[in-house]
């Protein structure tokens, strides 16, 4: 939190002399204290808590009585995790607390209650509450922390993790302080309103904040969340010929360099991450995306559980952890995992995704729809969960809905290009031959217009379903050019001379063809690969159009 402020100052023009504020002046208590405080503040560092906590009793100063909780707090938390040590996967909740909560929760609410907790004793009070379950209470007090004392970060993080929704958002009461634009900007990322979060960073970096490393690393984390991939990595590679030493944020750097399978970039983020500090939750989750990429799950599942013994709290390594086990087809860890990562972060879309994918392995629809459900309500535009969605439907024999989803997840910007080509399954196995025509035509014309024509396998799938579907209607020529195609791949190659076989027989025959079928055209395209492709208007679709 401290170092964090730092990064701002030091991104802000240097204050002359005159104009570098005062120390604040010490008061009587905090005089009587000092000694103690230094002392117990040296055990702190030590990670002796309750050595820490022994010293301070009796001391009346702000700063040592702050000391004092933390310290017990701390030494409840230590506890609780060697207790936790040697589990694989997080326990049942509430089967290992810290023991000191409720005592700590007992003396914070008098001290509050007769208004003696400054900002950061409030803090400490919001988090025992969390800790606690108790939510709603919880968000109060942090507000009120961060009324009281408005550049402790840690407040405003604490706040941002108890916050669900905009709505939310909207309705909490908070300071008007310049701290507040960079919550808010933070919390737009969170809740996946990236163009917001992009707007309210830009007028940061003019209002004076143009060179904050932090500032950086939260664009580069929002294009991660909307994967524009490339500006992403443009940004963090920025970031690191500025701040070459930096760990922090290197975790989802390393996602990103693991989508675009860049080994040897993966290998070189490693083992400098290595060279600079091995034991930081950051670089244990770069070195099991590293395992992970080259397949050695369990080797990547380790580093995972290592990132986790640092910090329990760990969002991204419980879900990626989630990710290994499901590798290595233990669905019962990866369940574990995943709702681990749920309990630290219920907005984590990926989590409820991965339980969604966990279920439908066992076979368990109705299940892997409610998963999906949540994980689409974190990302109403992901494609992804749409065609995960869609695929639950059909399972569950709901084509209706179904088709609402592939036709929506295309509609969105389908990242995988499959939502088109289910939707047409799907029409084609309901005998709805026009639709699916319609859906085979654009998916087609949409492949062949972003040139992956020569890769993607599913092409001839819907040229064989084309060509036998002109050739009922009696359309020879689109008939003919489509069985032509089909022989360009070789799964279809059969079928289509067999076609044309057929075609030449029928036109012998002296079979005119139909001149009354009004669907749009798709072979103009597909004669000429240079050809620049018109796509089709989605009116086109009007029947299958929720």
């Amino acid at each position: 939190m401290y170092h964090g402020a730092s990064e701002l100052a030091f991104s802000l023009d240097p204050l002359p002399l005159n104009e570098i504020p005062p120390q604040p002046e010490l008061t009587e208590e905090d005089a009587q204290d000092l000694d103690a405080l230094c002392l117990a503040k040296s055990y702190f560092d030590l990670k002796e808590y309750d050595r820490s906590a022994y010293f301070l009793r009796g001391c009346r100063s702000q700063k040592a009585y702050f000391l004092y909780m933390y310290s017990r707090y701390l030494s409840g938390e230590k506890k609780k995790d060697d207790e936790t040590v040697d589990s694989l996967g997080p326990l049942e909740k509430g089967q290992v607390r810290n023991e000191a909560l409720r005592e700590l929760r007992v003396e914070l609410s008098k001290k509050h209650s007769a208004g003696e907790l400054d900002g950061f004793a409030l803090y400490l009070y919001g988090v025992v509450l969390r800790k606690l379950d108790l939510l709603k209470e919880a968000v109060e007090i942090f507000v009120a922390a961060t009324h009281v004392l408005p550049l402790h970060w840690g407040s405003w993080l604490e706040l941002c993790n108890l916050i669900t929704n905009i709505e939310m958002l909207k309705s909490l009461s908070l300071p008007d302080c310049w701290v507040r634009d960079f919550f808010m900007a933070h919390m737009y990322t969170e809740l996946q309103m990236i163009k917001e979060a992009l707007q309210k960073y830009q007028s940061l970096m003019e209002a004076g904040f143009a060179k904050s490393t932090y500032i950086i690393s939260q664009i580069a984390v929002a294009y991660h969340n909307i994967r524009d991939i490339d500006q992403a990595l443009y940004l963090f590679n920025e970031l690191r010929e500025q701040d070459p030493f930096r760990i922090e944020n290197m975790d989802t750097f390393s996602n990103l360099l693991y989508v675009r399978s860049m080994k040897p970039e993966l290998s070189y983020l490693a083992h400098n991450l290595v060279e600079i500090d091995k034991y930081r939750v950051e670089t244990c989750c770069v070195i099991g995306n590293y395992y992970s990429l080259r397949s050695q799950h369990e080797k990547a599942a380790l580093y995972f559980q290592r990132a986790l013994k640092l910090n329990p709290r760990c969002l991204g390594a419980w879900t990626l952890m989630g990710h290994e086990y499901m590798e290595m087809k233990n669905t019962s860890a990866a369940i574990q995992a995943y709702r681990h990562a749920i309990e630290v972060n219920k907005r984590d879309y990926r989590a409820w995704y991965g339980l969604g994918q966990t279920y439908e392995i066992l076979k368990m629809p109705f299940y892997s729809l409610y998963y999906y459900r949540k994980a689409h309500q974190l990302r109403p535009n992901d494609s992804r969960m749409l065609v995960a969605l869609g695929e639950c439907y059909e399972k569950l024999s709901q084509q209706v809905e179904a088709k609402k989803c592939y036709w929506r997840a295309y509609s969105v910007g389908d990242v995988e290009r499959m939502a088109l080509l289910k939707l047409a399954k799907l029409h084609e196995q309901l005998n709805e031959s026009d639709d699916a025509a319609q859906c085979y035509i654009i998916y087609i014309q949409d492949i062949f217009s972003c040139g992956e024509q020569l890769v993607h396998a599913e092409v001839s799938t819907a040229l064989r379903y084309l060509g036998q579907y002109y050739f009922k209607n009696k359309l020879y020529d689109e008939a003919s050019l489509c069985a032509q195609r089909c022989c360009d791949y070789n799964d279809a190659r059969e079928e289509g001379k067999a076609l044309l076989r057929q075609i030449s027989a029928v036109r012998e025959q002296g079979e005119p063809s139909s001149t009354d079928l009004t669907l749009p055209c798709v072979f103009n395209p597909l004669s000429n690969n240079t050809t620049p492709v018109r796509r089709v208007s989605p009116l086109d679709l009007s029947s299958v159009t929720p």
